[in-house]
């Protein structure tokens, strides 16, 4: 039993003493390096066509049949849609109302010239009373065409006598037709002065792309007009596309808290890549870059009293805090300006 707690004892003695015992840390040491580092924000938007038509109808009524659909091409005064009128009763009221009260005229001209004929051939009323009567049945006679048109107007929206069509939608710009809000069957209102009416159509010409995003005000001062960007497209991850920035919003809007400055770059097309209208995209902007410059990890700076300390290694596990003057940073990699050479190795922070 003697021999049993005393082996005990130092058997536990040995393990207390085992675990207060604290492993020995060993610390990694770099290099500083050369390296290229740029700083640059990002511009978030999206990919859009500089110009974009919306094609809208003059008439009110039904989309009787559509002679496109999107990724066509179309030129200027080609058929898109026609539209089946359903006229408006006041309208058509009026209009037959116009007609009745223009053929009442004219057949009342047309008795009272016959009458004026007469008399003109048996020389009883000058050249200038008859010419009057002329006058006056020529122009009832105008007004019932002008009726019979108008009311063919109001019910099919065509006019056969002048040729004039009103319901059949023409494109007014040349491009592909990126967007059919409407089916055969829909209801449309006519554009005017107090409505913009339904769109029919999206024209817009795919061979001239820009991209529109948005700058942090924090950043906006450091852009200006003519600087490169390259965008990375979200549906195309493998794809980068080349840009030229040509405007900058003068007026901040409020997005998230934040104010945000509206940007917009022309891109530059590439034969072998087609763009889709309403990509999201993302636009790097370079701000500063320095080439070949002696840099160190950022993560390995220790700060104090708004002072920058890096640990150099003076010795086998031994290392010194040392000063140093940093410069353009890009969040992983700093550029050091003073206060280490490519020859001092520094530790590796965790």
């Amino acid at each position: 039993m003697i021999i049993i707690l005393v082996v005990s004892f130092f058997g536990v003695g040995y393990i207390l003493i085992k675990k207060s015992m604290k492993p020995t840390v060993t610390f990694e040491s770099e290099f500083p390096f050369y390296t290229n580092i740029i700083r640059k924000t990002v511009a978030t938007g999206s990919i859009t066509p500089r110009k974009e038509i919306e094609v809208k109808s003059q008439v009110s009524g039904v989309v009787e049949k559509l002679f496109v659909q999107a990724g066509d091409i179309v030129k200027n005064n080609d058929v898109i849609a026609k539209i089946k009128i359903i006229p408006n009763v006041v309208m058509l009221n009026n209009a037959e109302m116009r007609l009745k009260t223009a053929l009442i005229n004219f057949k009342n001209a047309q008795i009272e010239m016959n009458r004026q004929n007469k008399l003109f051939e048996e020389k009883v009323i000058s050249e200038q009373e008859h010419n009057q009567y002329e006058l006056e049945y020529n122009l009832r006679q105008q007004e019932v065409e002008a009726a019979e048109n108008n009311l063919e107007l109001v019910k099919e929206g065509a006019s056969k006598n002048t040729g004039t069509v009103s319901n059949i939608v023409h494109a007014t710009a040349e491009g592909m037709v990126i967007d059919v809000p409407v089916k055969e069957g829909s209801f449309v209102i006519e554009s005017n002065t107090f409505n913009e009416g339904t769109t029919i159509a999206s024209v817009a010409n795919m061979n001239d792309i820009i991209f529109e995003g948005n700058v942090d005000e924090s950043e906006i001062g450091k852009i200006k007009e003519g600087m490169n960007l390259e965008i990375k497209i979200g549906a195309l991850q493998d794809e980068k596309v080349n840009a030229e920035l040509e405007y900058i919003s003068p007026k901040g809007i409020a997005l998230d808290g934040a104010i945000q400055f509206e940007i917009k770059a022309a891109v530059i097309m590439r034969e072998n890549l087609f763009l889709r209208a309403g990509y999201s995209a993302n636009a790097d902007i370079v701000l500063e870059q320095k080439d070949s410059v002696l840099a160190i990890e950022e993560r390995n700076l220790i700060f104090e009293n708004e002072k920058t300390y890096v640990e150099i290694e003076t010795g086998e596990q031994q290392f010194e805090k040392t000063e140093i003057q940093t410069g353009l940073s890009d969040g992983i990699n700093v550029e050091v300006l003073s206060g280490l050479n490519a020859h001092q190795k520094i530790k590796i922070l965790q």
